[in-house]
């Protein structure tokens, strides 16, 4: 049997130009980078935008949830159903407080840590098994700062650094895609 990677990539981020710079929207520049330049249609069913690529021979499908990040599952679990792509073939790429800036994790399952659009795609999904792409931001330091934080745009030190992680993240996602995810942790979690 082969082993089941990756269908879905979904990128969480807050839709707007207001919003594309910030932190919180790293999920949205790695699959920006992902689609080399094949373009992102907006699509009502689909709650956001979704491009559709041919990669190692098989249909890929990346997602920006239009919905804002506290609504992001809805956008998920209607691709999810509508394409039936069960939670294990999903990557939800987010923005991670508690990695330093420039380190990228992998991980299946697990909770929310806070993460609304994270408790969002749990609740609609129904599922805790989808993969994880943890692309560290650090922590402004008080729970108070946070959302100003997150919101926020990085220094350009720490642009460069999440940028570099988001490169090494690609060079994993043929792994994830064949369902190689051991290789994809060690080549990622040693990076750096």
């Amino acid at each position: 049997m082969d082993p089941v990677g990756i269908r879905l990539i979904v990128g969480l981020g807050n839709p707007g130009p207001d919003y594309a710079a910030t932190r919180h929207n790293v999920g949205f520049w790695f699959v920006d980078a992902l689609a080399l330049g094949q373009p992102f249609k907006a699509e009502a069913r689909f709650h956001g935008a979704v491009a559709r690529l041919t990669r190692r021979g098989m249909d890929l499908r990346l997602l920006k949830p239009a919905t804002f990040m506290n609504l992001s599952g809805r956008s998920v679990a209607a691709v999810s159903r509508y394409f039936e792509i069960p939670p294990e073939q999903i990557l939800i790429v987010h923005d991670e407080l508690d990695l330093a800036v420039g380190t990228v994790r992998l991980k299946q399952g697990g909770g929310h840590a806070g993460h609304n659009g994270l408790r969002d795609s749990i609740n609609q999904l129904g599922s805790r098994d989808f993969w994880r792409l943890r692309v560290g931001i650090d922590h402004p330091g008080d729970r108070s700062q946070v959302t100003n934080y997150v919101l926020g745009r990085p220094s350009r030190d720490d642009a460069l650094r999440i940028e570099e992680s988001l490169r090494d993240a690609e060079g994993a996602i043929d792994d994830c895609l064949d369902g190689r995810f051991q290789m994809a942790m060690n080549r990622l979690h040693s990076a750096r």
